[in-house]
């Protein structure tokens, strides 16, 4: 199911200085991205300061998201007037001397580019350490949200459900007195055709062994193209798809089967038909269904 939400803290003021920070007034916003999906599918778009939570949030997804594609999208913006970092001089003698040792051990390395040095004031001034406490807790407080927008739609989309059921029952209803009718009149059509085949001239009476074997084939035809177990079992499943959808849960996969159960009682209906009327209920009734296994991918 579909959803969204967005979060934000603002950073607090290290206790190991009295002096304020480039990165003091910044914040951090997290938002979470949630669309529909038959399976689970998770992906991250964080800061690079941030990456290192990335299997946390992922745990904490998984712990409660069963299904969805879901998109988790985090920005930390400074406060400041100016945007980049300045390093401090105790962090540049720190990478000089970090520098020269590496290329003493290894050789011929690539110096560091000033790209390089402000990407590591800017985690040293604003980066995972000033959000360390933070970011956990404000993905909770996301995914929260998130479970409560997916929980609205969630009882819309049951709305619609127990819509459908409705419909298609009144489908069957339409359907059950016109199978008696209809086997009433193929097994009196059946036993006319046998009277003109057996009939050697107007008046000629038909053998009683003759007319026996004739009742028999029409019952047998009759029990072919009779769709009442069809109809009883469709019946069935929708009263076992409006007890889940009551109950709620995760009873995404068990919708799943039952819906696979509906279309093939309603394609039997159709294939089984001897009647145009019969055939165009049968059609109805599958695209109620189709509609309703769209939705029912997308439930938990």
């Amino acid at each position: 199911m579909t959803g969204y939400a967005t979060v934000q803290s603002s950073a607090a003021q290290p206790a190991s200085t009295h002096e304020p920070k480039a990165g003091s007034g910044s914040w951090l916003g997290l938002e979470i991205r949630s669309v529909n999906s038959r399976f689970l599918d998770l992906s991250f778009r964080l800061p690079e300061e941030l990456r290192q939570f990335e299997p946390a949030l992922r745990e904490l997804l998984v712990g409660q998201l069963k299904r969805g594609k879901v998109e988790v999208r985090a920005t930390i913006e400074g406060g400041s007037a100016s945007p980049v970092a300045e390093p401090s001089t105790r962090l540049l003698q720190r990478l000089n001397a970090v520098q020269d040792n590496v290329k003493a051990w290894i050789g011929d390395v690539q110096p560091l580019c000033v790209a390089d040095v402000l990407r590591l004031a800017a985690a040293e001034q604003g980066g995972a350490r000033a959000w360390s406490a933070d970011v956990l807790p404000l993905a909770e407080k996301a995914l929260k949200e998130l479970l409560a927008a997916r929980k609205r739609e969630g009882t819309r989309l049951a709305a619609t459900l127990i819509e459908r059921i409705g419909h298609i029952r009144k489908l069957a209803q339409h359907a059950t007195p016109l199978v008696p009718k209809l086997v009433a009149s193929q097994r009196q059509r059946f036993i006319e055709r046998w009277k003109d085949a057996m009939s050697a001239a107007p008046g000629t009476a038909i053998p009683e062994a003759a007319q026996d074997r004739a009742l028999a084939e029409a019952t047998a035809f009759a029990m072919r193209i009779d769709v009442a177990e069809e109809i009883t079992r469709l019946g069935s499943h929708l009263d076992e798809l409006e007890r889940l959808i009551s109950k709620g849960g995760e009873i995404g996969k068990r919708l799943d089967f039952l819906i696979q159960e509906l279309h093939r009682e309603a394609n039997t209906m159709g294939s089984k038909s001897a009647a145009l009327e019969l055939t165009h209920l049968s059609v109805d009734m599958k695209v109620l269904i189709e509609q309703m296994r769209e939705q029912v991918q997308n439930i938990e």
